[in-house]
């Protein structure tokens, strides 16, 4: 006896998975054009409190009607010793009840060529000295600071005013 017609019907759940279309292979990169990702902007940097001397103290200081009580030099450090040792002498001298130190930071590496420049770390203890008064370990104990003038440092120099505790 031959049953008629063909295979029979296969149940759903017994039925073989859908074959996935294919997709288009990946470009390849030619040797002449580079590959260049997606632009993404820069994020924006959180911006430092500013907690400027107050100018009439800076007049002061600078023209030594007001002594520096101290002076520390960061010259050599990485920016953790720099840190650390900052944070240490400003709880020092807050203790003693010292009011103005003279945090000398350098000015940093200054090149003619703009590529070296950019890819070395230029002047980073001289930028990371406002953050780091800012910090909240730091700020307690500070009420401002400013640059030095061209006499103690200039650039490459701050004061910085401490609070009384």
């Amino acid at each position: 006896m031959k049953l008629g017609g063909g295979p029979l019907p296969v149940p759903e759940e017994f039925a073989p998975p859908p074959v996935p279309e294919k997709k288009a292979p990946p470009k390849k990169l030619t040797p002449g054009k580079p590959f260049l990702p997606p632009y993404v902007p820069p994020k924006p940097i959180a911006s430092v409190p500013d907690k400027a001397l107050d100018p009439d103290i800076h007049k002061k200081v600078r023209r030594g009607r007001i002594e520096i009580d101290g002076k520390i030099d960061l010259h050599g450090m990485t920016q953790a010793e720099a840190r650390e040792a900052l944070y240490r002498y400003i709880v020092t001298r807050v203790s003693y009840g010292a009011r103005t130190i003279l945090v000398i930071t350098g000015k940093g590496i200054k090149t003619d060529n703009d590529y070296i420049s950019a890819m070395s770390e230029r002047g980073i203890l001289r930028t990371m000295l406002p953050i780091w008064l800012s910090e909240p370990s730091m700020a307690p104990l500070v009420s401002g600071w400013s640059m030095a003038a061209r006499g103690h440092g200039g650039e490459g120099a701050w004061y910085v005013r401490l609070r009384r505790i």
